[in-house]
């Protein structure tokens, strides 16, 4: 799991920030004023950050094939080389559309490894915590006689 040194909440260190960027060079200020506001917004992992940018990049693919689509795009006045790019680049988004897929089977795959790896710790807890509840048990019985009512003051047995 990623977590932020500094969250972007009202906090005494994220204002302490805030005002020592505005002392010393004042967009530093304003970017953490920006952040404070705006932070959450733009995810506090790595995952929502990869998920926002691809939202984007999607975003933007699609506005570039609507615009190619109408003739929108600029041409080179070359049909050969027009095609070779348009070539280019679709083989450029495959290597994109690939690379993304390597990088989510390698999140998948690290979070696969960080849940074994945190199964294997609490099992060893678990363990370890069982073993010892034992130690805390009476321990083996004492072979000493049950007060049944028929001792006497001073702790001897009364026989009746």
């Amino acid at each position: 799991m990623h977590t932020a040194i500094i969250k972007p909440q009202w906090s005494p260190l994220t204002i302490a920030l805030m005002v020592l960027g505005f002392i010393v060079f004042w967009p530093l200020g304003l970017a953490m004023l920006a952040y404070i506001i705006w932070g959450e917004r733009f995810g506090g992992s790595a995952e929502r950050a990869d998920a926002w940018v691809s939202r984007q990049r999607a975003r933007a693919e699609r506005c570039g094939r609507h615009f190619r689509r109408n003739s929108f795009s600029m041409s080179s006045g070359n049909a050969a080389f027009d095609d070779y790019r348009d070539e280019q680049l679709k083989r450029l988004d495959e290597e994109r559309r690939r690379l993304d897929e390597e990088v989510s089977e390698f999140h998948d795959y690290m979070r696969n490894l960080r849940m074994a790896k945190d199964r294997e710790e609490f099992d060893r807890f678990m363990r370890e915590r069982n073993g010892n509840r034992n130690n805390y048990g009476p321990g083996p019985r004492d072979e000493r006689p049950r007060d049944n009512g028929n001792t006497g003051n001073d702790g001897s047995q009364i026989d009746l």
